[in-house]
């Protein structure tokens, strides 16, 4: 071989890039009690500009920000640091942040506050208050934490059910290793999209938007369909909680494979899984 066709060669080779680095995120799952009995949940429809997951039906949440550790530990109650790392398999000091992360992304992107006043109920703020102050945070998330100081509440996190833990498949250029929580929807409140990153919000049962995903009506990721699969049927929003507070959590990293131009979804255990 030439000096030259051994320089060709070499170019040719391809260096195996590592996968992207999965961020940190959180997504809340609000449920609430259907008049007439079941349970039903807000999904929400993101953007078809966002860069991940465009147009599809999802829970509330997004990616956890550094300011999400809370400086002072009493704007949380019923859970500290130490044990949120023990329930999230943790050994960060800010493992609370991800508990913050999901109510502050929920205020953000549907306009749901959870937080307690400081007589220890549930906040009410006029509506043109709150609106001005989901305004201020959707322009600098550090917005949330003057809400909390200056309307002296509280993170009520211990009121937060942690259930799952998934992983984007390596594949993917854009990746989220998010932790999922759930919660009663506060009563009184109203959900609204943000008109930035999320467009539609939507109140169903587990086995409607199952079905809706089934006509083709609705996009469902991969976690959003399996984790409405796991309190379908239930007849109430507290039986959703109790049995989703029952679970193991188990890290679920999905692999994204591609067999004759088709792409597909396995998850750990199934057939072809690596």
């Amino acid at each position: 071989m030439t000096e030259r066709e051994s320089s060709c060669h070499t170019a040719r080779v391809s260096v195996k890039q590592p996968p992207p680095v999965p961020r940190p995120a959180a997504t809340l799952v609000l449920l609430r009690d259907r008049p007439g009995g079941g349970c039903e949940t807000l999904l929400i429809k993101r953007h078809e500009q966002s860069r991940f997951a465009a147009g599809d039906f999802v829970f509330p949440g997004g990616r956890i920000e550094p300011d999400d550790v809370p400086a002072d530990p009493r704007s949380c109650t019923g859970l500290d640091a130490a044990m949120a790392a023990a329930r999230l398999g943790l050994e960060s000091d800010g493992a609370l942040a991800y508990w913050v992360g999901a109510i502050r992304e929920a205020f953000e992107e549907v306009g749901v506050l959870i937080a307690l006043n400081a007589a220890g109920r549930p906040a009410r703020l006029a509506p043109a208050s709150l609106a001005e102050r989901r305004r201020a945070c959707l322009r600098d998330h550090r917005a949330f934490w003057a809400l909390l100081r200056e309307e002296q509440l509280t993170l009520p996190v211990d009121r937060l059910v942690y259930f799952a833990h998934w992983v984007t498949p390596e594949e993917r250029p854009l990746r989220y290793d998010t932790r999922f929580f759930a919660t009663p929807m506060p009563v009184g409140q109203d959900a609204e999209p943000d008109a930035h990153e999320t467009t539609a919000v939507r109140w169903l049962t587990p086995a409607e938007a199952l079905a809706a995903r089934g006509r083709g009506e609705i996009s469902l990721r991969l976690p959003t369909a399996t984790n409405l699969g796991l309190i379908d049927g239930v007849p109430s929003a507290a039986a959703a909680l109790e049995r989703l507070g029952r679970l193991d959590v188990s890290r679920i990293r999905p692999r994204l494979i591609t067999e004759a131009g088709v792409s597909r979804t396995i998850l750990p255990g199934e057939p072809g899984y690596y």
